[in-house]
């Protein structure tokens, strides 16, 4: 599997506030008016723990993950049955589904909590 790391996620230091500068008649929609989305706050729960990988092959179509897709991955969620698990097995990345109480021999690396897919 080959996977490009991009490494710790960084906090954005600039914030641009959300202005406005009334002229002429107000405009009805005015109060429709939100704040962008933060991806950061809303995909990551533990900054620290938390790497982004960008899948370089379609070895992993099986679970829905293309070539360039990008994986935010936690190392500090435990795994639960279900979970979409990145190990470490022989020295290599692999990606499994957690199956309940299987014991397989591997090291977890982390579980992956969103996909981000290219359309």
């Amino acid at each position: 599997m080959e996977l490009k790391k991009f490494g710790k996620i960084k906090k954005s230091t600039y914030r641009k506030p959300l202005e406005f500068h009334q002229t002429g008649f107000a405009s009805p929609a005015t109060h429709y008016a939100e704040p962008s989305i933060d991806l950061n706050r809303e995909l990551i729960g533990n900054k620290n723990a938390t790497f982004f990988l960008r899948a370089g092959s379609n070895e992993f179509s099986v679970f829905g993950i293309e070539k360039d897709d990008v994986l935010i991955v936690d190392r500090s969620l435990s795994p639960k049955a279900g979970s979409l698990a990145l190990v470490v097995k022989e020295g290599e990345f692999e990606l499994t589904r957690i199956k309940g109480n299987d014991a397989v021999v591997c090291e977890l690396w982390g579980i992956v909590t969103y996909l981000i897919h290219l359309v």
